[in-house]
């Protein structure tokens, strides 16, 4: 929870979950500083929906008589998460500039600015902090299966956790629909944000080739390796990826792509088996608290198996069983790590070069009582599909 004498920020965004979060903390006394983080692309002017951001927030603000601040970040921004935008999707990887702006922005930047005079930092996402007896805090998914968040605050770092307070954390997303009405919040029934990050509905087609330009190359059928049409840049394309390759007599996927030929190779609808899977590697594990498979075989014998699973989809169950490949679990964490499915049975999409993943779940419970202290049996940490 959040301690009633420290200094408290929140981060008001204009819409209804931070909203909820304000009223939330000050039901419980806390009356926390305000901001509104401004952020947009470069040389853009001001669009409509960030106007309307602002409106808001301030209507909020002045219903609970709190000082609001606006911080622009756009120089941030752009230096920072576009920048790890750009060096991924130049490797041929698909980032996840959500995840990152939490990390370098909302929790980086803002810190620099104005956050380092606060001992907590609120938010409206939809996740947990999870405290355990012995002082560790531990990022928890949120009870709201379909919008749970805690993937994106997933990179977040061990000191940024420390600070983070989530008033959302045991609430669905209609209970704060309903909260809202109920307390007639200025934003009550304002529709959710749709995007990247900050920057709103943008289009990513044009945005990335503002960003690297265009190159053409050859599009190839992976079965044959036919010529079958051509595109403008290999970066506008994802591996899975069904819209916008233009191309007839589909359905086609893009199934691989060859960064340093700028080739992508697309199968057909009906020889899509390449592009399913049961296994994959993972690497760069990012452990905010602590590396789970370390602390559940402290408590295992040598006859047990440690299982660690997670999801690739938010909104599934964790069905992905996950074993490092190389190192001891009881020394430094190995570097790569290899997912297999549960049920061997069935195949699925392995997820995109580059995603976050996120959700690992025990299936040691009493293991991993010891671990959260909380009887949970789910943690977030980040990771990079290979």
């Amino acid at each position: 929870g959040c301690a009633l004498p420290l200094r408290h920020a929140l981060l008001l965004s204009g819409g209804v979950d931070s909203a909820v979060a304000l009223h939330l903390l000050c039901e419980q006394g806390i009356r926390p500083d305000l901001f509104y983080i401004q952020i947009g692309q470069q040389g853009a002017e001001t669009t409509c929906t960030a106007e309307e951001d602002w409106e808001m927030a301030t209507l909020t603000a002045r219903r609970y008589g709190l000082r609001l601040e606006k911080v622009n970040l756009q120089q941030a921004y752009h230096e920072r998460v576009t920048a790890y935008a750009v060096d991924r999707i130049r490797r041929g990887l698909t980032p996840n500039p959500d995840v990152m702006c939490n990390r370098l922005i909302k929790f980086g930047a803002f810190e620099e600015v104005a956050g380092h005079a606060y001992d907590r930092i609120a938010t409206g996402h939809y996740a947990q902090i999870i405290n355990t007896p012995d002082g560790e805090r531990w990022l928890g998914p949120s009870p709201d299966k379909v919008k749970d968040q805690s993937d994106f605050l997933s990179q977040l770092t061990g000191a940024q956790l420390r600070k983070l307070c989530l008033p959302l954390g045991r609430l669905l997303k209609k209970e704060v629909r309903a909260l809202a009405a109920e307390w007639h919040l200025p934003s009550a029934h304002r529709r959710d944000s749709q995007g990247i990050c900050f920057l709103g509905k943008i289009n990513y087609a044009r945005y990335l080739s503002g960003l690297l330009g265009e190159r053409t190359g050859e599009v190839v059928e992976k079965e044959t390796g036919k010529v079958i049409g051509l595109h403008h840049g290999h970066w506008f394309y994802t591996i899975g990826q069904r819209k916008g390759l233009g191309l007839g007599g589909g359905p086609w996927f893009v199934a691989d792509k060859d960064v340093a030929a700028n080739r992508v190779y697309v199968t057909h609808g009906q020889c899509t088996g390449g592009i399913y899977g049961q296994e994959f590697t993972l690497i760069d594990f990012h452990f905010i608290t602590g590396n789970p498979w370390t602390r559940l075989l402290e408590y295992a014998t040598k006859e047990e198996n440690v299982e660690v699973l997670f999801k690739i989809r938010h909104t599934e169950e964790p069905q992905w069983r996950v074993s490092p490949l190389t190192g001891a679990l009881k020394s430094l964490p190995p570097s790569r790590y290899r997912a297999l499915r549960r049920d061997s049975s069935a195949c699925s999409t392995p997820p995109m070069a580059g995603y976050v993943p996120a959700a690992v779940k025990s299936e040691r419970p009493e293991a991993d009582r010891r671990m959260s202290g909380t009887g949970r049996s789910t943690c977030s940490i980040g990771c990079i599909v290979r």
